[in-house]
């Protein structure tokens, strides 16, 4: 692998050396305010899509591919801009120092997945969290899934000991109510929302943006819960050439190599590739099984930007990953696959996704926006099968008139799921032996509206309503009403949030522990689509000094009731899970508070979230299972005075949850303990764009089973063949089995692994 990844830069660096190396014209300099440098800030080509960001030396550089006047403009949080007119002509190199003056005026990010449109984010109505790509390298994780365990009210949620799949909930709603998108388009869905937030390479991503509740207004189905957007960067902003790879001592390697070329003068392009091994079978809890999956995953990304003769602008992207993981008994190999002499869990996924956006070339704001996604799964989860195939199709249109103290956003769009797999779920419940298997066929067009209204300077109304129609559940309508009120320099922001969400649920696309030997599955019902009521109370307050200190609040409440909620029953029976829609009220309140501080040479960023996620059922209150009352996460940064190190040290903290148990006599606790991951990680910056990172992982070297008797029920006997069983098919306690136990992976409530050490290096060529 490593000689593969070698080469891949080599031909990656040829490739891109020779089309840069004609006619491009290169800009560099230092950015700093008082002598002291400022790291990321922003340094644009004025009505270009050329930009870049200083280092942490203040040191930034840029390529030019086209000659002519530009005014260069230099930004960052908490400081003044300033720009310069300059004239730059093919193949000449410029020189430009920056001293920023510190100020009080905000510039903040821009956003666009709140109302599909590129938004000061403090401006916007609709309260988006933004988190760049560099907040994401204090901690380096070999994927999205884990990345995003450091965004206060989000948590990866790891749904099998065995493979160690998951999913993300936010604000307490599992990973079927989040919606993830690439570059605004529904990718990650259905099959993928459990297998599919893996291999996009992080050197390729320019922010991810947030949004907790419902977006269904925008974007349909699935964004129930809330929505991540992860917005890859312009192929002109980014690199020539990046690479960043680290291995820890558990003999894990993660590589992600980048870099852009061009085409002539309007055609441009970046490519990557990420890839993650971990082939070690490790066993420190002593149960005989793995205690993390070993992986084999590639990625390969690649984007173009695509410049028509009347500025109409074709972005197009794809993405493939292939996926190779299996997790079991330590002595398990191929051979054994889909046997019941040894037990494993193995999976092989292979996934192509193309996506993209044409700016049409009339006078109106019109824009065509679409995507395709292919999805094969072959697994095996004991003697278990499941192979499954899905392919999603979507394509949308929106147009954007402004209209006075209007603004207008009108959208039309129409998505076709095809998904096929070995499942009841697709079977033929008819007569007809000819057609033994019937694959789900579902259209779904949809029409939408917005009208973002200006109320005098500081306040801003935004009304939305959308309508589709399903093909098996016919029409669904779902409105949103959105207020916000802002200082002139929106230093004081509160907003207003009232929404209405849905979601058509497939248990299999959806729920891993659906799929294992563990539990059998039934319906009780046919399920019918979920509907929910949201509403969000936003308050944000930002202070600025001029020594350029600054200090940031932001809170929120956020209410959520559900109704047709699909349950998970894993309580009436412990070899059974039963899914049926609620027949009662589900909710999910709470609050969270995001605080953040900058000081010379450190920052700190603060967050907790307080909720309360429950169902009523015949009049008993249930808290959902697998879901925390209360949980923190914290990131700080310190640069050393007078040298090139900063030290990193981020964490989370969880309070108990609800798990699954499997009997009376089960001895695990019922709530899982507080915990805690922490990390630390020092970076040293040297020449030539290059930077040595390392630290440890998990530092207080958590797992659930340093609580526990046991995690994994039963796991010398995973095919429960020394289990005895009643007439109703539950496990009876024998002297072999004093607790009435069957195998079960399913208590699970936080990673397997335990402390590590790691070491990487990244590096750019400009």
């Amino acid at each position: 692998m490593m000689d593969n990844l070698i080469l891949t830069a080599v031909i990656l660096y040829a490739i891109l050396s020779n089309s840069l190396v004609a006619q491009t014209s290169k800009i560099e300099g230092y950015v700093y305010s008082n002598n002291t440098p400022i790291e990321y800030a922003h340094i644009t080509l004025e009505k270009t899509e050329v930009g870049t960001a200083s280092d942490s030396t203040g040191w930034y550089r840029m390529v030019v591919p086209n000659s002519g006047k530009y005014i260069l403009r230099v930004s960052a949080l908490g400081f003044g801009t300033q720009e310069e007119m300059i004239e730059v002509r093919p193949g000449e190199n410029y020189n430009f120092d920056f001293d920023l003056e510190p100020s009080n005026a905000i510039l903040d990010q821009v956003v666009v997945s709140g109302t599909m449109k590129e938004v000061s984010r403090l401006s916007s109505p609709v309260p988006v969290e933004v988190f760049t790509a560099r907040y994401f390298r204090v901690n380096p994780n070999p994927s999205l899934f884990e990345a995003l365990q450091h965004v206060n009210g989000v948590r990866p949620q790891i749904n099998c000991n065995v493979c160690n799949t998951g999913d993300i909930h936010i604000n307490g709603m599992e990973g079927p109510y989040t919606m993830v998108m690439i570059d605004g388009m529904p990718i990650v869905s259905g099959l993928a929302t459990v297998y599919g937030l893996n291999g996009i390479p992080h050197s390729l991503i320019d922010r991810i943006e947030v949004v907790k509740g419902p977006a269904s207004t925008l974007y349909g189905s699935e964004a129930v819960g809330g929505l991540i957007n992860v917005i890859t960067k312009n192929p002109l902003s980014t690199d020539p050439l990046s690479v960043d790879v680290w291995a820890s001592d558990w003999k894990e390697l993660n590589a992600d190599i980048s870099g852009r070329f061009s085409m002539k003068d309007r055609v441009h392009s970046m490519v990557g590739v990420n890839t993650y091994q971990y082939q070690n079978p490790i066993d420190r809890n002593e149960d005989g099984f793995t205690d993390v999956t070993l992986q084999n995953r590639v990625s390969v990304f690649n984007k173009w930007d695509i410049i028509g003769s009347q500025d109409q602008i074709l972005s197009l992207a794809g993405r493939y990953v292939y996926e190779d993981r299996w997790g079991g008994d330590m002595r398990w190999n191929r051979a054994y696959r889909g046997g019941d002499e040894i037990y494993g869990e193995s999976i092989y996924t292979s996934r192509w996704e193309i996506f993209g956006t044409y700016r049409l070339p009339v006078q109106n704001d019109l824009n065509f926006q679409f995507s395709a996604t292919g999805h094969h799964q072959d697994s095996r989860y004991g003697t278990t099968t499941y192979i499954a195939d899905q392919k999603i199709y979507f394509g949308q249109f929106l147009w954007r008139q402004p209209l006075g103290s209007h603004d207008f956003l009108f959208g039309t769009s129409y998505r076709y799921t095809y998904y096929d797999d070995n499942t009841p779920a697709t079977g033929n419940d008819s007569l007809d032996s000819e057609h033994l298997n019937v694959p789900s066929r579902i259209s779904l067009p949809g029409i939408f509206v917005q009208d973002e209204i200006g109320l005098g300077k500081n306040q801003i109304l935004l009304i939305g309503l959308r309508y589709d129609y399903n093909s098996i559940h016919g029409s669904i309508v779902s409105p949103r009403l959105n207020y916000k009120w802002g200082k002139r320099d929106n230093s004081t922001v509160l907003r207003l949030s009232v929404g209405n969400g849905y979601r058509v649920a497939n248990i299999f696309t959806e729920d891993h522990a659906a799929l294992t030997w563990a539990r059998k599955i039934e319906f009780w019902d046919d399920l019918k689509p979920e509907r929910s009521w949201n509403g969000n109370l936003n308050f944000v307050q930002k202070f600025y000094k001029d020594s350029g200190i600054s200090a940031g609040v932001d809170a929120s409440l956020f209410y959520t009731l559900f109704g047709n909620k699909i349950i998970a029953d894993y309580d009436q029976n412990p070899t059974k899970i039963i899914y049926q829609n609620l027949d009662g009220a589900a909710v999910s309140k709470g609050m969270s508070l995001n605080l953040d501080i900058v000081l010379p040479g450190f920052t700190a960023m603060v967050g907790g979230t307080y909720q309360d996620v429950y169902s009523m059922e015949g009049g008993t209150k249930v808290h959902q299972l697998f879901t925390e009352k209360f949980s923190a996460v914290w990131n700080t940064s310190y640069q050393i005075p007078g040298t090139q190190v900063k030290l990193d040290y981020t964490g989370n903290i969880y309070s108990p949850m609800r798990l699954p148990l499997l009997s009376e006599w089960d001895p695990r606790s019922e709530y899982s303990p507080w915990w805690s991951i922490q990390n630390i990680q020092v970076t040293t910056t040297l020449p030539r764009n290059m930077e040595i990172y390392g630290g440890v992982k998990n530092l207080l070297n958590w797992t659930p089973a340093k609580n526990s008797p046991f995690i994994i029920s039963r796991s010398h006997d995973p095919f429960d063949k020394l289990v005895d069983f009643d007439h109703r098919g539950i496990a009876i306690p024998t002297s072999e089995n004093p607790y009435g136990l069957t195998f079960d992976p399913s208590y699970v409530y936080g990673p397997n692994q335990g402390v590590r050490v790691f070491l990487g290096i990244r590096f750019h060529i400009y």
